[in-house]
């Protein structure tokens, strides 16, 4: 029961009406009985500084941050942790008796899907990251914290746009920037990981592929395609048919959502939970438009 004493938490973007945030996070605010209700918010980028100072005004708990307000909230907020200043982006705001302080919990979600998912307690030395936007740009700060990688490969269809993230992000000698044109077959040679963190191959083009036909995947590879409707993508056939094992990107979604909802509430959420809720509301929607 929704009181007086209740804490909200909530997403805001633009467009907000499709995201899973609310009934993964309200399935584990009931399954630990918390009191807690969580949101969305439809903010359009005019909106963003009244919904900053409404956080304040309302004493509202907690709100993730989805497109296209990640770089924007920034300027906005009393404090950014280091994580999310060196990514460049905030998608968790935490308000802390008045003080807005923003995080970014994508880099920790795809190395705990990665080994929550996936089995990977280690990363392999060899890895390769398509794509160089706001996604890649979390993906690739985690992957430099892990002293196991020695060499990335970047690969995207804008050069110039691969060689600044690189820069950006420091990586130095470690990062390889190559091409993705999606018509040459790509050298994937000892690549134990590799990462979609384009859009490409998302509803509603599900069997569009951001792998060239003919690239080498590694049987013994494990390939996170960061897209997760469809569940099930080209690229993941792809890898499946090469021998190598695939995961779509729920589970990095998930548990980007559990560190966020740790950030808040102080409690660690049954992850199981969310990600159940995540894909009965799937199932729904895939009822309701048939």
């Amino acid at each position: 029961m929704i009181t007086g004493r209740t804490r909200v938490l909530g997403v805001i973007g633009y467009p907000v009406e499709h995201t899973a945030s609310p009934v993964m996070h309200n399935a584990a605010i009931a399954k630990l009985g918390l009191d807690y209700v969580y949101i969305a918010c439809r903010v359009a980028p005019e909106g963003l500084p009244a919904a900053l100072q409404a956080m304040r005004a309302l004493n509202l708990c907690g709100l993730n941050v989805t497109v296209p307000h990640k770089q924007a909230v920034m300027a906005l907020l009393d404090e950014v942790s280091p994580e999310a200043r060196a990514i460049g982006a905030v998608n968790t705001v935490v308000n802390r008796e008045g003080r807005l302080v923003g995080h970014n919990t994508d880099a920790f979600g795809v190395i705990e899907s990665l080994r929550r998912d996936g089995g990977m307690v280690e990363l392999p030395p060899r890895v390769a990251l398509l794509g160089a936007g706001g996604a890649a740009r979390a993906i690739l700060y985690a992957l430099l914290a892990r002293a196991e990688i020695e060499q990335i490969k970047l690969l995207n269809r804008s050069l110039p746009r691969a060689h600044a993230l690189a820069a950006a992000m420091g990586g130095g000698a470690r990062v390889h920037v190559g091409g993705l044109d999606g018509g040459r077959a790509l050298d994937l040679t000892g690549v134990g990981l590799l990462i979609n963190a384009t859009s490409v191959g998302m509803h509603p083009v599900p069997n569009a592929s951001p792998l060239p036909a003919g690239s080498g995947l590694e049987p013994s590879a494990l390939v996170l395609d960061i897209v997760y409707n469809p569940l099930h993508t080209r690229l993941m056939q792809q890898a499946e048919a090469a021998g190598a094992r695939t995961l779509n990107g729920l589970g990095m979604l998930v548990c980007q959502g559990a560190r966020a909802f740790e950030i808040w509430t102080g409690q660690w959420p049954p992850v199981d939970t969310m990600l159940a809720a995540a894909l009965e509301s799937f199932a729904l929607a895939a009822r309701t438009h048939t």
